[in-house]
């Protein structure tokens, strides 16, 4: 029986080999380069060594979307082989699949070196836009279109321009690249190269590029300096927009240049003359100017003497009379003010004025009208725990220390003797303009004051105690009565328990301000005023009364007695 023969391991190889055409083995998923053999229709017939030709797409050729393919037969071209042969027997090739694949090995050596990239915008999608590399496309994110946001992308598609691979990973076909990037790194170039060309000192134009609270972003054709809000003017500026706007061109002076940082200072006041040179001398001491108030704070305001010269008016110089008040409602913002320089510091560039200093001081004034000595008439303003305060003319105030409002009481005692809004007279005691101060006293206006009689009486202005006198009633209060005798004579009180031996007889209010009646001097305070008694003068007549018309012993009633009284002194009047 015949045996049968299998093929070695090699032979079969090679018949497979043979199977397949050994001359293709290894051309499908390459780029390889072909031979136009002709062209029908929209299609070019390409010959690229296998056993049959390929056919690829007049398209595919074209330099660029909707324009023509520049192909004629016997032109070679580079194509890329998805198959070897299909079901009809042809190859499958690609010109598109090609470009992208050389694409791709170009970008990726462009990567690596971490070179530019030129590219195309061509179309929108979710989150940004999509770039043409040559064949291979990539992703470009919103955010990397430009240094700022841009609204309208439509300018920047369909024109070549540099980009930046960020990332790529050719397995997933994924590429994404930054215009961004190119544009900072080119920004960066400039302003290196113009920072070089800059000095301190230097004069430059430049665009007024942003505003913000603190100053302004000027360009100085490639690089942005900050211009200060506080050298825009040597006058106050409180915000940047009051003295420039987006898009001015304004000439700046370089101030500072920090090559390291790149960031540069610029300076308008600065190619102005310097108001506060001389200042000293333009503004002596003493002298007195006009202003105009440009800021209130807590603590004072501004005035603007002429432009970029501001003094400050401490609200302790603001007026003569209004004190611990908010400086706004003395002055306000506008207002041409008079003010008295009362210090300059240039080298600060400070200068403290006075607005009360240009005007009259009402205490020197009372001082030259109202003598040591003199009578004053006020309103009390205000009780303190050591003493009154009396409103006097233009606003001034002057104070009654508790131990002179009367004599021979406690403080506290003299205080509760008067009350806010009361009217009283005093006497001026001293005047101390410069410490705003004026003493004055109440018990020195009283007459006299208590001493004792040959025999031994204590008395006060020619009234004894014991002695019957007819007082007037100045004032009712709760506790008793404010009495004069006569009309212009000594003053004194009675008490409320002085007013009669009957309780309904002790009510003040049954007396009216200039009614008068009879009392009995019973003593002095320590004031050295009088005081008066009803009371005792009813016990006192009715003891009289009964030393001299009889003795309740005698059978004779109270009444008999008192009766019998009253009748012998109408008798001897």
């Amino acid at each position: 029986m015949a045996t049968t023969a299998f093929p070695s391991r090699d032979d079969f190889a090679a018949l497979l080999n043979d199977t397949l055409g050994g001359e293709n083995n290894g051309f499908e998923g390459r780029v390889v380069k072909g031979t136009v053999t002709a062209i029908e229709n929209d299609v070019a017939v390409i010959d690229v060594g296998l056993k049959s030709e390929g056919r690829v797409a007049l398209r595919e050729f074209a330099p660029a979307p909707g324009q023509k393919a520049d192909l004629k037969v016997g032109d070679e071209v580079e194509v890329f082989v998805d198959r070897v042969e299909n079901s009809q027997g042809e190859a499958m090739l690609s010109r598109d699949r090609a470009r992208r694949e050389a694409a791709w090995d170009t970008l990726e050596h462009e990567f690596a070196a971490g070179s530019r990239v030129d590219g195309v915008i061509f179309g929108r999608v979710k989150g940004g836009f999509t770039v043409d590399l040559n064949g291979a496309v990539a992703f470009l994110p919103g955010s990397q279109v430009d240094i700022r946001p841009v609204r309208d992308v439509q300018p920047l598609m369909d024109i070549p321009q540099p980009f930046q691979i960020l990332k790529m990973d050719r397995r997933r076909g994924n590429i994404v690249v930054s215009r961004r990037a190119v544009l900072e790194e080119t920004r960066a170039e400039q302003r290196t190269g113009l920072i070089q060309s800059l000095a301190e000192g230097q004069i430059v134009d430049g665009v007024v590029k942003n505003i913000t609270d603190y100053g302004a972003f000027v360009d100085l054709g490639g690089i942005d300096g900050l211009l200060h809000v506080t050298d825009i003017s040597y006058k106050r500026v409180n915000h940047p927009s009051e003295a420039i706007n987006i898009g001015d061109t304004v000439r700046v002076q370089i101030v500072r240049i920090n090559r390291d940082t790149q960031r540069i200072s610029l300076g308008m006041k600065q190619l102005e003359s310097d108001p506060w040179e001389g200042a000293s001398a333009k503004y002596p001491i003493g002298a007195k100017f006009s202003g105009r108030v440009t800021n209130i704070t807590e603590y004072g305001a501004f005035v603007e003497l002429e432009s970029g010269i501001e003094g400050l008016v401490h609200v302790s110089e603001m007026s003569w009379t209004k004190k611990n008040v908010h400086p706004g409602k003395i002055v306000s913002t506008s207002q041409e003010v008079e003010v008295v320089i009362l210090e300059v510091d240039e080298d600060k560039r400070r200068i403290s004025l006075g607005l009360k200093q240009a005007q009259n001081n009402p205490w020197d004034a009372f001082a030259e009208t109202h003598p040591v000595g003199s009578t004053v008439e006020g309103e009390v303003k205000n009780a303190t725990e050591f003493g009154l305060f009396i409103g006097l003319d233009n606003d001034i105030d002057g104070m009654v220390h508790m131990s002179d409002i009367a004599w021979g009481v406690t403080g506290e005692e003299a205080l509760a003797l008067h009350h806010k809004g009361e009217t009283i007279k005093a006497q001026v005691l001293a005047v101390e303009p410069d410490k705003e101060r004026i003493s004055l006293g109440i018990k020195q206006l009283e007459r006299g004051g208590v001493s004792a009689t040959a025999g031994g009486t204590a008395s006060a202005g020619g009234v004894n105690k014991g002695q019957t006198v007819t007082v007037t009633v100045l004032s009712v209060g709760d506790g008793g009565l404010d009495v004069q005798i006569g009309d212009d004579g000594i003053t004194g009180f009675v008490k409320r328990a002085d007013l009669g031996r009957d309780r309904d007889e002790q009510r003040p209010e049954r007396f009216q301000p200039g009614q008068k009646f009879d009392a009995m001097v019973t003593g002095f305070d320590r004031s050295k005023k009088p005081t008066f008694s009803v009371k005792a003068l009813q016990m006192a007549e009715e003891k009289q009364a009964v030393q001299q018309y009889g003795s309740s012993d005698s059978g004779a009633s109270l009444g008999d007695i008192l009766g019998a009284a009253l009748k012998a002194r109408n008798e001897d009047a």
